[in-house]
């Protein structure tokens, strides 16, 4: 039954682009599948591991300069070498950016790590404040406040049957989607893998996953990797689409975001980031249409309240929850003598 409601719910997204023809609420889509799977990013971390990370949208941001510039080429001088390099294919750049993103991964996790609760926090932090300034002062590298222009679309292909280059929203669309799929299908493989226990055992109870021989550095280094990696390349479909970068993609509100998303739809469970991300980027795109911009915040914080309220653990376990009764009530009803033969 999941299989095919999983088949289900893939066909549907398949079949978005064909009679969605607003193309403003496609290029929302896109948008949103990009932040939703920065989510399930962040939701590795604060999820399966238990460790709140505010500074995630650095990982994000390093993802999308680096495989920016890597498509426009740049030339910059490093303690008296001038470093050149001609542009490469936006492909390269997006293996770049997520490899880039999962190596700062492995050394913010090694250091921060080595502290828990408030202290992570401060740590994650400050680490996209860094990355943030370097941005925004670096000028000669990456243009400052005045942004980088011109990043060209993703162009997939090889060269004996030809290039085709994505500059419509469905082609992204169809992408994104793509890399939703296959990144869903990765975390369900680590979850399920004797590492994802580990990481759930760490986030249980730290100290009697220990005391039988888990490895915390080892295992939480390792989310940390992959989150970052998975973020790392979200960064790079988000600059390939948007075209245009600068240091403000690496502002509070991106993070607030992605915890978000993650929250509400229900930490710790694999469809959460996605449901989350569908409401929560969605959400006030439909309100535009029926109320002012003062309003639409104010009603999108008050459903981010109801929804916390209400359910706690989030939309996907609730939902989980449900079913479960459900299907539990239907068999013991089939299970009783005259029962199953009289419904």
């Amino acid at each position: 039954m999941s299989r095919i409601f999983t088949l289900l719910v893939l066909a549907f997204f398949l079949s978005v682009p064909l009679w969605l023809t607003d193309q403003y609420y496609l290029h929302t889509l896109v948008v949103c599948g990009i932040f939703m799977l920065a989510a399930m990013s962040l939701n590795l971390l604060l999820g399966y591991t238990g460790q709140l990370s505010l500074g995630h949208v650095a990982f994000f941001g390093i993802g999308a300069y680096v495989s920016a510039l890597t498509s426009l080429g740049f030339s910059v001088s490093i303690f008296g070498y001038q470093i050149t390099l001609e542009p490469w294919p936006p492909v390269i750049g997006v293996v770049l950016g997520g490899a880039v993103a999962g190596l700062c991964g492995y050394l913010i996790g090694k250091l921060a790590f080595r502290v828990r609760g408030a202290y992570f926090v401060i740590v994650t932090v400050s680490f996209a404040e860094v990355i943030r300034l370097i941005a925004l002062n670096w000028i000669e590298l990456t243009n400052g406040p005045l942004a980088l222009p011109g990043i060209p679309p993703l162009t997939l292909g090889f060269e004996p049957i030809g290039y085709a280059t994505l500059w419509s929203k469905g082609a992204n669309y169809y992408v994104v989607l793509t890399f939703i799929v296959i990144t869903y299908i990765i975390i369900k493989r680590l979850i399920d893998s004797p590492y994802g226990r580990a990481m759930i055992a760490l986030r249980e109870n730290e100290i009697l996953a220990t005391s039988v021989g888990i490895s915390v550095t080892r295992y939480l280094v390792l989310a940390a990797v992959f989150a970052g990696t998975i973020a790392g390349v979200s960064g790079t479909l988000y600059a390939h689409y948007i075209q245009i970068i600068d240091p403000m993609i690496f502002m509070f509100l991106n993070t607030v975001t992605m915890v978000i998303m993650v929250i509400t739809g229900g930490k710790g469970t694999l469809a959460g980031p996605v449901v989350g991300g569908l409401i929560f980027g969605i959400a006030p795109v439909i309100l535009r249409n029926y109320v002012g911009p003062e309003v639409q915040w104010i009603l999108y914080g008050a459903l981010m309240i109801l929804i916390v309220f209400v359910l706690p653990e989030g939309i996907v376990p609730a939902i989980e929850r449900w079913f479960s009764r459900a299907t539990a009530k239907s068999a013991k009803l089939a299970m009783e003598p005259g029962k199953g033969a009289r419904s």
